[in-house]
């Protein structure tokens, strides 16, 4: 697998918050393990992933997979400011809580890989369905790729594997943009009435696609 500069460009143009992180090694390394993620998994874009939360999970109306983690991340910058303008000892790493919030899913290159969800589904009890959730697949990418620690936790820790460990505070507003962000297209009605994706396969015991009636 080659990184090149298109490739780069490419993630940069679909994510453009990544050029918020001013550190440079750590801003092009969240770039170069997202092109290496979607490469080795059969993507070309993030938007390419179906736009939910979890692979089996209701699809948003309308918007993308990407849509979602820049949302969650400019929701979590925001709350961290909004915290340090009101408390003056309040102390956070912007560049780490940026990469976090833009790398916390990037395990669903694994599990909403298409292949990976039929594989699963045709035999749940051969390797599991799924094998891996995102939070413990994108803690594999982030070190494979290098990049740091504080990102990797918050890939591992954004969801409910996090309620088995203690989060660090950057996690911890993460954690709560990622919850803010589906609660509130679930209260303000976002989520599609059908979920359509790979023919309803994840659409329950049946095959059928889910309704969105609740």
């Amino acid at each position: 697998m080659e990184i090149t500069q298109v490739k780069r460009a490419a993630r940069v143009a679909e994510m453009p918050e990544i050029d918020w992180i001013e550190d440079r090694v750590l801003r092009d390394k969240v770039i170069d393990a997202w092109v290496a993620a979607l490469e080795a998994h059969g993507f070309t874009q993030i938007g390419e992933m179906k736009p939910s939360g979890n692979y089996d999970s209701m699809p948003l109306l309308t918007g993308t997979q990407c849509d979602h983690m820049r949302s969650v991340c400019r929701l979590a910058v925001k709350t961290a400011e909004e915290m340090a303008a009101l408390f003056p000892n309040f102390r956070y790493d912007r560049d780490i809580l940026i990469a976090g919030a833009l790398c916390h899913d990037i395990g669903k290159v694994w599990e909403f890989q298409p292949d990976n969800v039929k594989r699963w589904k045709a035999d749940p009890y051969c390797v599991g369905f799924p094998s891996v959730r995102h939070p413990g697949y994108g803690v594999f990418i982030c070190f494979s790729m290098d990049l740091p620690e504080a990102v990797a936790h918050i890939a591992a820790a954004h969801s409910a594997e996090g309620e088995l460990l203690e989060r660090s505070l950057e996690n911890t507003i993460v954690h709560w943009a990622d919850v803010t962000f589906w609660k509130t297209v679930e209260a303000g009605r976002q989520f599609a009435a059908t979920d359509t994706w790979l023919e309803g396969l994840t659409g329950g015991v049946s095959g059928q696609p889910k309704s969105a009636a609740r």
